[in-house]
């Protein structure tokens, strides 16, 4: 899209959604979007309560996915024998001359003596876990029939047993492929957590609101912290780790509603209304009784079947509306966003993993740089929020790439003593700092570049490359002191560069089809 197509900066700041006064046979004929912003409330009681509820699930993937870090961890070791005390390392020592501090239970490591030619087994274990997540089958299938509860429930109680079961693992193939089996379900808790949470959330509040999810992950990480401390066994951790999805599934999710925009699509326009009256009334809003929902591709015409409800008063039904990733690679529309939208991320995860995993390679206290690395994220969350509906998603993205970018390039020109060295951190931090920004940013935007009918498989394949960004980031980190600075610049400002081809989404209506966004996005160039 040419600048010279692109609208005046100040229009973007005003909402995009035509007033209604579509109305047939006394019936008014609204899209969710504009039914929220004219009877129900873009973020009232309702919302503030679903949001909350279906965001903790964010804490949950923490869980599964930052407990490598504990229960992976190098644990202590001190000498026996007189043989001992000349070596700084444990591998060459013989046999009876040293000991685990914590005994052989504390760490994967300590027990199945994963060091010395076999230190690459952590790194393996770590890494397939990962490779689990870029599978993750469950942001697809919560497009299709499960929808997006029923995906969150199976997800969370899955991730639930097979965490106990890991506990269980009698040696390191089957710990290996527990951990696999957890990342095919821990890859699409955050992303069936965050469509079910903003879907219903009105459009001038979306944008903040989706920001703020990521600050319930980087609590589940200070948490996780706690609970290592509580439990040093990695068999316990693994436990104490696991119940809350247990929970999650028994307490929470009974309290949650499914999305009205998946029923809407699947054909289910009763349903759909009954969330939104209760949404309405809930708000301390009257949502009146010829007021019904249509698609946006619906929204200009009558092509609806009227089925009589039990009052005799009708409801708009039509068949289900299907997508899927082929059509988002046909759309000319759609495919160019995917693919910004797959590098985008990929680059952005190679940044954020590969910088965070060098809090473990400090020489401090283990459990206080994960709480402080899980704190010094937030600031950016706030940040991010603030400025969104301010200047965009577009230049928000581009401005924390290089922000990031920038720091890490400087970070390569700092030496590794010193007042140098202090300054390095200081730009690691910054690093960090910019690209969880980014990272946060990005969820939100993915979800508006897309239609709902292929939202959630469009936000898969951007998820699957982020886990391939996190696959590749401990690479990354092995190479060396500068070079890993070197790789996370580049990749930070390249993203960066790609930012100037999405499209701005600020104060845009989501849409329901693919029909429906061709036509919006039409009338918007024009």
């Amino acid at each position: 899209m040419s600048s010279q197509n692109l609208p005046d900066m100040r229009d973007l700041q005003q909402p995009l959604i035509p007033s209604s006064d579509r109305k047939s046979d006394g019936q008014e004929k609204l899209t969710i979007d504009e039914m929220l912003q004219k009877y129900c409330g873009e973020f009232g009681k309702w919302q503030l309560k679903h949001f909350i509820l279906t965001s903790l699930a964010w804490a949950l993937e923490a869980f599964h996915t930052m407990v490598m870090i504990f229960a992976d961890r190098d644990p202590k070791w001190w000498c026996t024998g007189p043989d001992c005390w000349a070596q700084a390392q444990i591998c060459g020592l013989p046999p009876g001359s040293w000991d685990w501090v914590d005994g052989p239970g504390s760490s994967t490591i300590s027990e199945w003596g994963l060091m010395c030619d076999d230190k690459y087994k952590v790194g393996l274990v770590q890494a397939l876990f990962f490779f689990g997540c870029m599978i993750g089958i469950f942001g697809h299938l919560s497009d299709s029939s499960l929808g997006r509860k029923g995906s969150l429930t199976t997800i969370c109680l899955l991730n639930g047993i097979l965490g106990c079961l890991t506990a269980l693992s009698p040696n390191y193939l089957v710990y290996t492929f527990l951990r696999f089996l957890s990342g095919l379900g821990t890859g699409g808790v955050g992303m069936c957590a965050f469509v079910l949470a903003t879907e219903p959330i009105g459009p001038s509040k979306r944008g903040v609101a989706g920001m703020s999810t990521f600050y319930f992950f980087s609590t589940g990480i200070a948490l996780l912290s706690g609970i290592a401390y509580l439990f040093p066994s990695w068999r316990s951790l693994y436990v104490a780790s696991s119940i809350p999805s247990i929970l999650f599934v028994t307490f929470i999710i009974p309290f949650l509603s499914e999305s009205p925009r998946w029923f809407l699509v699947r054909g289910k326009a009763k349903d759909a209304m009954k969330v939104m009256r209760l949404m309405a009334q809930s708000n301390g809003r009257i949502l009146p009784q010829d007021v019904h929902l249509v698609l946006d591709d619906d929204a200009n015409n009558t092509n609806y079947v009227e089925n009589p409800k039990d009052d005799g008063s009708p409801i708009e039904e039509r068949e289900a509306i299907k997508g899927s990733l082929r059509d988002v690679l046909r759309s000319p529309v759609t495919r160019l966003r995917l693919y910004l939208a797959v590098v985008i991320n990929f680059c952005c995860a190679i940044v954020y993993y590969g910088l965070s995993l060098n809090v473990v390679n400090l020489d401090t206290n283990l459990y206080l740089n994960v709480l402080l690395n899980a704190v010094a994220e937030m600031p950016a969350y706030t940040l991010t929020a603030i400025m969104l509906n301010k200047f965009g998603r577009k230049p928000l993205t581009i401005g924390t790439m290089w922000f990031s970018g920038v720091f890490c390039l400087l970070a390569t020109m700092m030496k590794s003593y010193g007042t140098w060295k202090i300054l390095r951190m200081i730009c690691g931090v910054l690093g960090i700092f910019g690209m969880s920004g980014t990272y946060n940013l990005l969820f939100i935007y993915t979800v508006e570049l897309f239609p709902t009918v292929v939202r959630n498989a469009a936000l898969g394949c951007a998820t699957q490359a982020s886990q391939m960004g996190a696959i590749l980031a401990p690479l990354v980190v092995v190479l060396g002191t500068r070079l890993p600075f070197a790789l996370f610049s580049i990749c930070g400002i390249f993203g960066g560069l790609l930012g100037f081809y999405l499209p701005e989404t600020l104060n845009r209506p989501l849409y329901d089809t693919m029909t429906g966004m061709e036509e919006g996005e039409a009338i918007w160039i024009s």
